[in-house]
């Protein structure tokens, strides 16, 4: 691979980290800026583009502008400027340039991604991510009608939070005490609780999801609740069968169920396609790490994310996303 290569390989590795957690992305081969005096409130002074760095018909800069909109607008310190887009040597697949800044700052970097000839997608970081004027509408529309896990808050999905998760998964427990900030803090949300268990490296994940579908059907919502808090409280017990059989037993109990009764639905050809049905959504959705979190359609990893920024960001979804339907 030869050094271009080297650094366009670089710009779509963090490219759909860029789109989700939205750090900056350096890149070593911008195009020169005109020269800036001290003040850039405003941001860098992005260099003009050229009328020849836009030889594609579609997309156009006005749905590029209202895609990263849409993915960016939450934070009122970026800024940005279409710089290319271009056709490339697959019929369709169009390659796009995003220079990105920050308010009262110099520094420009830089974003790639290619547009796929649906004009639905976008290709960046190994991963196909959704593109348009409104990105996430299609998974909103997805997840209202499938996203049938336990859930609490608002009865209304004008703010659908979904939270994707695995009981056996030490960072979905730590974003417990995320989620609860949520809900104290957007009473509006009406919150799901999807198991997404990952059976190849958790091996009571499967286990634990389908007891905690049947706690739901026999206890309801707020017994799911206790169960899982208990669960992910004693989640140490999951590392062995007998434990496992322990700690979720105990769960039950302390959701006021029959674990008993709560085992022998666990068993059942319904309760597993109830979770498969789960893992499926998921899937379908390009989910590919537990905990995930969808606001209204809009899929990002909980983990690792400031509670400030993604405050920010359902505040900006509640703000622009339109009415449930």
């Amino acid at each position: 691979m030869n050094r271009s290569s080297l650094r366009l390989a670089s710009v779509v590795a963090l490219a759909a980290a860029a789109l989700f957690t939205l750090p900056l992305v350096a890149q070593q081969d911008v195009p020169p800026a005109p020269a800036q005096g001290a003040d850039v409130a405003a941001g860098p002074a992005f260099p003009k583009p050229e009328a020849t760095d836009f030889t594609a018909d579609a997309p156009t800069k006005d749905q590029v502008y209202n895609f990263l909109q849409a993915s960016w607008g939450y934070d009122p310190n970026r800024v940005f400027q279409v710089q290319r887009i271009l056709k490339t040597q697959v019929a369709g697949v169009e390659n796009v340039v995003i220079l990105v800044g920050e308010k009262g700052a110099k520094q420009i970097s830089v974003l790639q991604f290619f547009v796929t000839p649906d004009l639905k997608h976008i290709i960046t970081g190994g991963e196909i991510l959704p593109f348009g004027d409104h990105p996430y509408a299609e998974n909103r529309a997805t997840l209202a009608a499938r996203a049938n896990g336990p859930s609490e808050g608002a009865a209304s999905k004008d703010l659908e939070l979904v939270e994707f998760a695995d009981f056996q998964c030490p960072h979905c427990k730590d974003a417990q005490a995320t989620v609860a900030k949520i809900a104290a803090d957007f009473p509006n949300a009406h919150i799901v609780y999807q198991s997404f268990p990952l059976v190849k490296i958790h091996a009571q994940a499967f286990r634990a999801a389908a007891y905690g579908a049947c706690v739901a059907k026999l206890g309801g919502n707020a017994a799911f609740f206790q169960y899982a808090d208990a669960v992910y409280e004693g989640q140490a017990g999951l590392a062995t069968d007998e434990g496992a059989t322990l700690t979720l037993s105990s769960a039950a109990t302390k959701a006021g169920q029959d674990p008993e009764k709560v085992e022998a639905c666990s068993k059942t050809p319904e309760t597993k396609a109830t979770v498969d049905a789960g893992i499926k959504l998921a899937e379908d959705l390009g989910v590919n790490q537990t905990p995930s979190l969808a606001i209204n359609g809009r899929l990002i990893p909980l983990g690792g994310i400031q509670y400030d920024t993604l405050k920010q960001m359902i505040a900006y979804h509640v703000a622009h996303d339109a009415p449930a339907k």
